[in-house]
């Protein structure tokens, strides 16, 4: 198993709809946040939706990178489990 930190196995990109902060995005403004595995520089979770929700996951999958291994972070955020 690897030890290597998440942050360096992952690249996260959100991308607003508008300018601003997501408390104060316009009605209909859609964010999308997109996690890149860097090895193989493919998309591997992406995500549209309302601003806060996307400042929420953004926030989340940022704790994560920083405090998690790669392998912890991938079975924890990619794993099919329902």
């Amino acid at each position: 198993m690897s030890s290597a930190p998440a942050r360096t196995a992952f690249s996260l990109n959100v991308t607003h709809g508008s300018p601003g902060p997501a408390i104060l995005g316009l009605p209909g403004r859609i964010d999308k946040v997109e996690l890149v595995e860097l090895a193989s520089n493919e998309t591997v979770l992406f995500w549209e939706g309302k601003p806060i929700e996307a400042a929420r996951l953004a926030k989340a999958l940022k704790r994560d990178m920083r405090n998690m291994t790669a392998e912890d972070f991938r079975e924890a955020w990619l794993s099919e489990a329902s």
